[in-house]
Formats: C-alpha cells, sequence, structure tokens
C-alpha cells in the first residue's frame, strides 16, 4: 500500500512538472524583453485573461482572447506571423502556448511571469 501511494505522488508531481515547463517550439521571454517586442507591429498580441482581467489592466497593443476561447478564435490569427502571449502568472499563456503549437502556429513566445512581472518591471 506505501508504493501505491508513493508511485500515485511521483505521479502527481511528475504531472504537475509537465504542465509548467514550457513546451518545445516555444520562446519564453521576460516583461522587460517584452518591452521591445511591443515595437514591432508584425507581431501579433494576445492576452488571454478574462475579460474583466483585461479590462482592469492591459499592456497597449494586446488583444483579449481568453483561454477558453482561444482554440474557437484561433483562425482571427495570422500564422505567418508570430504570437505573443501574455496572462496574470505565465501559467494560463503557457497552456495556450502550447495550444497554438497544437494548431499549427510555428512562432509563438510567452510571456515568462506574465502582467506580474510587466507591473513589477515598470
Amino acid at each position: 500500500m506505501d508504493y501505491l501511494n508513493i508511485i500515485i505522488i511521483a505521479l502527481i508531481v511528475l504531472f504537475l512538472l509537465w504542465r509548467m515547463l514550457p513546451a518545445k517550439g516555444i520562446r519564453q521571454i521576460t516583461a522587460t524583453e517584452l518591452k521591445n517586442e511591443l515595437l514591432d507591429k508584425n507581431k501579433q498580441f494576445i492576452d488571454v485573461r478574462t475579460p474583466s482581467e483585461y479590462k482592469a489592466n492591459h499592456i497597449k497593443g494586446f488583444n483579449n482572447i481568453p483561454l477558453q476561447q482561444l482554440a474557437q478564435k484561433s483562425a482571427e490569427l495570422s500564422r505567418d506571423r508570430e504570437v505573443v502571449v501574455i496572462c496574470q502568472s505565465g501559467m494560463r499563456s503557457n497552456t495556450a502556448s502550447k495550444m497554438l503549437r497544437k494548431l499549427s502556429f510555428n512562432k509563438v513566445t510567452n510571456v515568462k511571469g506574465g502582467m506580474s512581472a510587466w507591473s513589477s518591471s515598470k
């Protein structure tokens, strides 16, 4: 019975680590690096937080597509242009980045630390 508990705990830990790790092919940038990225008009900037989070505070140039709607609304995005994704902490944007890669977006960038990091980098 003890071995079973250890195996279950180990599997849960591995699953959580897997969810937090950046996916292959997804570029990771800091909030400080984002400042330079915002100057590039060829990039698409997506905020995957809820509409209320976005309304309360967002970065000019980012469009709001909540994570739950991203798959359906991905047709509105160009697969030829890089997509830069942000959320509050970097977790939802990491999930969104993985989703975009699975939807055949080749150039995807996640903002590590999200809006929390952005607010503290000002």
